[in-house]
């Protein structure tokens, strides 16, 4: 196991940098602690997703995800570091395509809603985006495993099909764009 800490504050970033998993010190604006920051809100994200009523399939799913991703934010702050694998990726498609299979066809956009847990379910997905978005910014900068990357990206795709299945499972059913509606 990992370090435990005893004291919370150290001190240590008061001066604007945080050090990473190999103990270097960078600033807390870095793109990597940009990266692997959002990484954390995306898990968090997914824990206020968790706080909702869910069907056992889809909580232990995302409890399984919400590891994946610590594990994700461990990567991109240990420079060098792979927690993050094929099996990884090939696992959320086997899931994103036995949940999409039983979901009807898109016709029109999708807005976020549709119940409580569908749209919190949207919040994560979007913030899964930007973390996908900020992996990338980092890759222009400093080596990401494309793993990481396409984690990110698949794991957003999960999420919107996820927001699918619970808006009908809700009862409140998916809130389609009108592209057609009038202004007042």
């Amino acid at each position: 196991m990992g370090n435990r800490l005893s004291k919370i504050y150290t001190r240590t970033g008061d001066d604007g940098t945080t050090g990473l998993g190999d103990g270097t010190r960078v600033a807390k604006d870095s793109a990597r602690v940009t990266a692997y920051g959002t990484v954390d809100e995306a898990s968090s994200t997914l824990g206020v997703l968790l706080a909702c009523d869910l069907p056992d399939d889809i909580r232990e799913l995302l409890t399984a995800v919400q590891h994946q991703m610590f594990d994700l934010g461990g990567e991109l702050c240990i420079p060098g570091h792979s927690a993050i694998h094929d099996a990884d990726i090939d696992r959320l498609e086997q899931h994103l395509d036995r949940y999409n299979d039983d979901l009807p066809p898109l016709k029109d956009f999708i807005l976020p809603g549709g119940g409580e847990a569908a749209a919190r379910c949207h919040v994560a997905r979007t913030v899964v985006r930007r973390a996908e978005r900020d992996a990338v910014t980092l890759s222009h900068h400093d080596a990401v495993r494309p793993q990481a990357i396409r984690y990110l990206n698949r794991l957003s795709d999960l999420l919107f099909v996820l927001a699918r299945v619970l808006a009908r499972a809700s009862g409140h059913g998916e809130v389609l764009w009108q592209h057609e509606r009038r202004t007042r």
